[in-house]
């Protein structure tokens, strides 16, 4: 499974592309940000996520896309300009007809580290170590996209098996038409 792991921000979006499945080793294809300038109207801005997402949807074809789920801050700017790229992601992904799967920050935390409210220096190390990374990429959006990929790897590959296995038990139960 490759999944596009999306970390929305007005500012910086990380992005992380991860390979792999359960029970199997990850691997990192590519991790980056997609900036805009604060200058710019928002607009602008969330066009150019637009289309930078939609370039790394086009080059790397994921079978699925992580996104941050929006949570409450103190800072309603803050709020409103991540609200606002994430809305983008959801639709470019909707777009293509990619699944589409929205983890909590503690959720990240917990699946990659094994505490929901591990600190960045513990998750990114930690993605470092389920990579196999060298270093940990810069900046942290970059990071925390690839933490949220993994997330999706490990459970949203385990929650589609459920799903699947629940549906195939609902057909097996049907009650059989006669004529």
């Amino acid at each position: 499974m490759r999944v596009l792991g999306i970390d929305p921000g007005l500012t910086r979006c990380g992005v992380g592309v991860v390979d792999g499945s359960l029970g199997r080793p990850l691997t990192m294809v590519d991790v980056g940000v997609i900036r805009t300038s604060a200058s710019l109207p928002v607009a602008e801005r969330l066009v150019t996520i637009e289309r930078g997402l939609d370039a790394w949807i086009e080059e790397h074809r994921p079978d699925a896309v992580a996104v941050e789920r929006v949570f409450a801050r103190s800072d309603s700017s803050t709020i409103m300009g991540t609200a606002q790229a994430s809305g983008i992601a959801l639709v470019v992904a909707a777009r293509r007809g990619l699944p589409i799967a929205m983890h909590t920050p503690s959720e990240v935390k917990a699946a990659v580290s094994g505490n929901g409210r591990a600190d960045k220096a513990q998750v990114g190390a930690m993605v470092v170590r389920i990579l196999r990374l060298t270093e940990l990429p810069k900046p942290a959006d970059a990071a925390d996209a690839l933490a949220l990929a993994i997330t999706h790897v490990w459970r949203g590959g385990a929650q589609a098996r459920i799903d699947e296995a629940v549906a195939a038990t609902q057909r097996a139960h049907r009650p059989v038409r006669t004529r």
